[in-house]
């Protein structure tokens, strides 16, 4: 189904600095008069925000990679249903940090789950949603990791080497996957080189150049 709105969603491995292209894009939005909704995954809602913490705490080292993607897939459900949906039914522009395409990444080329299977529960997940836009921050995992080292890190970023790089070659087999809707940014300059490049993809499926696609 299509809506009013529009959905952006901002890819990426582990340090590509997506929650920062976020808030330069939102300002940008705003300045310019737009109904801006920013949101993130795993997260955006009271029940996704409690999902969020099981599935990012260290603590949880024995969750199996099927609770893993589940969990994952229940969030964002519930983010769809109670946030996304209802703020493109209403001609907002919805800026997501993180989407579907992290469970093709992390649980999919990541763990080794099957990527079919993921793709199955993850269209029950997204409902009635249509086309959107995915803007794939680019960055090697090893200096993802380099950037984010002085912070702590969830369950996830604590993996090793082996599976974040692994990460980055899944967002690199989605990339030829789905061309019609997703955009390439190197994100390896600083934030406002980025975003300008950023700009050039975003606007142009605002304003209707970029159709986007569907997942």
């Amino acid at each position: 189904m299509e809506y009013s709105g529009k959905l952006v969603v901002f890819e990426g491995p582990d340090g590509a600095g997506k929650t920062t292209q976020v808030k330069l894009a939102a300002e940008r939005l705003q300045k310019m008069g737009y109904s801006v909704v920013m949101t993130r995954e795993p997260g955006g809602t009271r029940l996704s925000e409690e999902i969020r913490q099981l599935l990012l705490d260290p603590a949880n080292r024995e969750m199996s990679p099927v609770t893993e993607a589940l969990l994952y897939a229940g969030a964002r459900s519930q983010l769809v249903a109670e946030v996304i949906l209802p703020a493109l039914a209403s001609g907002k522009i919805v800026l997501c940090d993180r989407f579907v395409d992290s469970s093709l990444a992390y649980q999919g080329f990541g763990r080794g789950l099957d990527l079919e299977m993921l793709r199955q529960v993850n269209r029950f997940a997204l409902d009635r949603l249509g086309r959107f836009c995915t803007i794939l921050l680019d960055l090697p995992p090893e200096e993802g990791l380099e950037r984010g080292k002085k912070r702590e890190k969830d369950r996830l970023e604590q993996e090793d080497i082996s599976f974040h790089r692994r990460v980055w070659e899944g967002y690199h087999f989605l990339i030829k996957e789905y061309p019609e809707r997703i955009r390439v940014v190197d994100a390896s300059s600083q934030p406002e080189i980025v975003h300008q490049q950023v700009w050039k993809h975003l606007s142009a499926f605002i304003n209707g150049s970029d159709q986007g696609g569907v997942f």
